[in-house]
């Protein structure tokens, strides 16, 4: 043990003299990516502030025909611009992008109203448009409003109470908190976390075998009386420490920018107080040791350092996996899922922002599986280094 410890107090001084791989590696990927999610929740919260009060701009194809509905149309702030297109116009117009949203009156629309029939509109839109989803759905809303009011004065004209037509009243009754709301936005902070962390080390868990065979330095470390695994010991957990300042640094930046984000505004709350950002980081520290012992058995098996950061990139994007597949296949907690690593982080961290309870099983299963996985990874990490391949 006396010789990993040696080890790794001579990896910490030989990275912390190379100033430009250290403040590469921890500013900006701790300090600068939490800004950035920082000032894109800001300007999620100012567009989710001013979409609901802008107006929508709907091209109507033959308004006289129903002047009612665009009065209507035009109390809930929609801008109706008169144009005058055939059906393939339409289409062509909403395909280039000309047009977002089109309103066409059939020359039947008010014999049919007339006649208390349903009287039939076309509008015109594109689903693969989701810039445009919220426009069409406010155009939507207005236009059921109009039906819907139409209908009741039909029914009062012939004596029937509108209401006959309700049998069931819904009240929704949501118990989402605000805190647990903002989930919606910081969904994807489990996968920004994890991978500042991971790059925090990168540099380290790389040189570790790959740099040091291109320096020529590695044959003359491997001649030192020492077991070769307490050498890749001391230098996977040298990456380790590495990971889990960059790890604290990144998720105490994020509580900072957060706070200011304006999450209020869209009635959410953020949970990043002290005794938070204590909890994502335990959360978060039993990976390091897993994706440090991963790197360098990448850097071991690679024959420069530039081929290691291109295989190394497939290991910083597991953190991305989880928020994949627990958003696709809506993926909830189990004991099963907690014995994934990665995925049982993301399970943790949302738990923690939501401010609800993380589960003692759930949180023994994960730390537990983490850093079994990650000694049996440095321990592999460790017989890799009694190849005589290794010098390349």
């Amino acid at each position: 043990m006396r010789f990993v410890l040696t080890v790794l107090r001579k990896e910490l001084r030989e990275n912390l003299r190379d100033r430009r791989s250290f403040v590469s590696a921890l500013i900006i990927s701790a300090v600068l990516m939490p800004l950035v999610v920082a000032l894109l929740v800001n300007l999620t919260v100012r567009r989710g502030q001013t979409q609901d009060n802008q107006q929508v701009s709907l091209a109507v194809i033959h308004g006289e025909r129903a002047p009612n509905l665009l009065a209507d149309l035009r109390q809930f702030r929609i801008d109706l611009v008169a144009v005058d297109l055939d059906d393939g116009a339409a289409r062509a117009a909403l395909r280039h992008q000309l047009r977002r949203i089109v309103l066409a009156i059939p020359d039947n629309y008010a014999s049919q109203l007339a006649l208390g029939l349903p009287a039939p509109v076309l509008l015109y839109s594109d689903s693969s448009d989701a810039a445009g989803a919220n426009d069409v759905g406010r155009v939507r809303a207005v236009l059921a409003r109009h039906a819907s009011e139409i209908a009741r004065l039909r029914l009062m004209a012939r004596g029937v109470d509108p209401t006959v037509l309700s049998a069931i009243a819904v009240h929704d009754v949501d118990v989402a908190t605000p805190t647990s709301r903002s989930v919606l936005i910081l969904g994807a902070l489990t996968s920004i976390i994890l991978m500042t962390m991971l790059m925090g080390g990168l540099h380290v868990a790389l040189d570790a075998t790959a740099g040091e065979r291109e320096r020529g330095s590695l044959e003359p470390l491997l001649t030192v009386p020492v077991r070769r695994e307490q050498l890749i010991y001391g230098k996977i957990l040298a990456a380790c420490v590495f990971m889990l300042l960059s790890l604290t640094v990144s998720v105490c930046a994020m509580a900072l920018a957060l706070r200011n984000a304006g999450l209020e505004r869209l009635g959410m709350n953020e949970n990043m107080s002290a005794a938070t950002v204590v909890e994502l980081i335990v959360c978060c520290a039993p990976l390091a040791p897993l994706g440090a012992a991963l790197m360098t058995i990448v850097a071991a098996f690679t024959r420069s350092y530039r081929e290691a950061q291109t295989y190394v990139g497939l290991i910083l994007a597991i953190p991305t996996l989880p928020l994949i597949f627990a958003s696709t296949l809506g993926l909830r907690p189990s004991a099963w899922l907690m014995l994934l690593p990665a995925l049982s982080q993301h399970f943790m961290v949302t738990g923690l922002l939501r401010a609800e309870p993380v589960s003692a099983l759930y949180a023994v299963l994960s730390v537990s599986v983490s850093l079994g996985l990650g000694l049996v990874a440095a321990y592999a990490a460790g017989r890799l280094y009694h190849r005589e391949k290794l010098l390349g």
